[in-house]
């Protein structure tokens, strides 16, 4: 059965609507999906692990108990843009539990697409409230907002200044995309800003700043290299598609490369990646690694995606998208990780619930602040 059947069938079985057959089909799938997390996990192959039960699985196989997983396999009814629990269970225990109880007071509905524009003179336009079509035009350059909520840009006049800068920012729960003069796009996640010449180029280079994290499609162009610069690092590219997450609340920036060929560069040291690799700059060195995809590009999909996430990394991600801080207990471990995905569509309340129906992370909610504790 394929992750998306197994989504599918899923819903019918929450919805109650599931015949007999297709909850005995939903359990062999339940335990066929956690025998592959396993043996993903273990030194074992899948053939070994079909002949034994999940519970002499987990009480045979030793995990090292300085790390607690908390593997949560979440889908996503997309019709009704709602998250469904489809397994949950831990490493160190048999421990299985459904979602109950009522929604919590005061939740907190999901970001939406939202941007302020910054013009060079100074004036801010709110993207939410204004109308379709021409929003300003500077220098030679025609700013646009398009039906579907998308601002572009257009140079009208072969003499647009260079030296005009538009500055365009996502508050927390806010994400937005912007086609430049150049037909390149960019998506900005939330709490994230990216400030550029109204024309683009400067100096012959196609030159970006981001703060917070965007994804980049770029337009080839061999004679102006774009350079995306990020917290003191230069990512420069011709055209290609890569994701840049240098939020200033993570320890490093994270450059992934989906398409073609970038060059990272900060403090005299470069690396170049390909598809499929990430650069991890820490600020003393930039090492290049095999990056997963889904994890990364998680937030453009629309989707919160856990599977061996930092759990705190997780709720970094949620707190910008809901727009709350985040308080731990203090005996509260720093090496949790999380499995799953959960549709960014949800409400807050959901997506805790989820999280808390491991059994192992509990919250409390208290207007904009989630307290947390295990």
């Amino acid at each position: 059965m394929s992750k998306e059947e197994f989504i599918a069938l899923a819903g019918k079985v929450a919805d109650g609507k599931a015949s007999a057959a297709e909850l005995v089909l939903y359990n062999a799938g339940y335990d066929s999906f956690q025998l592959q997390e396993i043996a993903r996990a273990l030194p074992v192959n899948i053939d070994e692990l079909e002949s034994k039960s999940l519970y002499d699985l987990r009480s045979n196989f030793g995990i090292e108990p300085k790390k607690i997983k908390l593997w949560l396999r979440i889908a996503v009814a997309a019709a009704a843009i709602a998250a469904l629990t489809l397994s949950v269970w831990l490493y160190t225990s048999d421990h299985r539990e459904s979602i109950s109880g009522s929604p919590y007071a005061n939740d907190i509905a999901p970001g939406k697409i939202g941007a302020t524009l910054i013009l060079d003179n100074g004036k801010k336009i709110r993207l939410n409230n204004a109308a379709n079509g021409e929003l300003a035009k500077e220098a030679g350059v025609e700013i646009t907002k398009s039906a579907d909520g998308q601002l572009i840009y257009e140079i009208k006049s072969s003499n647009a200044e260079n030296n005009k800068m538009n500055t365009l920012s996502t508050a927390k729960g806010e994400t937005y995309i912007v086609t430049l003069p150049d037909k390149s796009k960019v998506w900005l996640n939330a709490a994230s800003s990216l400030t550029y010449a109204a024309t683009l180029i400067q100096h012959g280079v196609r030159s970006v700043k981001l703060e917070g994290e965007g994804y980049f499609e770029i337009s080839k162009d061999k004679a102006h290299p774009f350079v995306v610069e990020s917290r003191g690092q230069e990512v420069e590219v011709l055209g290609t598609h890569f994701n840049v997450n240098a939020y200033a609340d993570e320890p490093m920036i994270a450059t992934t490369l989906l398409e073609g060929s970038v060059k990272v560069s900060a403090d005299n040291k470069n690396q170049i990646i390909k598809p499929g690799e990430q650069a991890i700059n820490n600020g003393n060195s930039i090492q290049v690694s095999k990056a997963n995809i889904e994890n990364i590009t998680d937030w453009k999909a629309g989707d919160f995606s856990m599977n061996r996430v930092n759990f705190k990394t997780v709720m970094r991600k949620i707190s910008r998208w809901y727009d709350v801080e985040v308080i731990y207990d203090p005996s509260f471990p720093e090496d949790i990780e999380s499995g799953g995905w959960i549709s960014r569509n949800n409400k807050l309340s959901v997506v805790l619930k989820l999280i808390e129906s491991s059994g192992q992370v509990h919250f409390k909610v208290e207007g904009k602040k989630i307290y947390v504790h295990n």
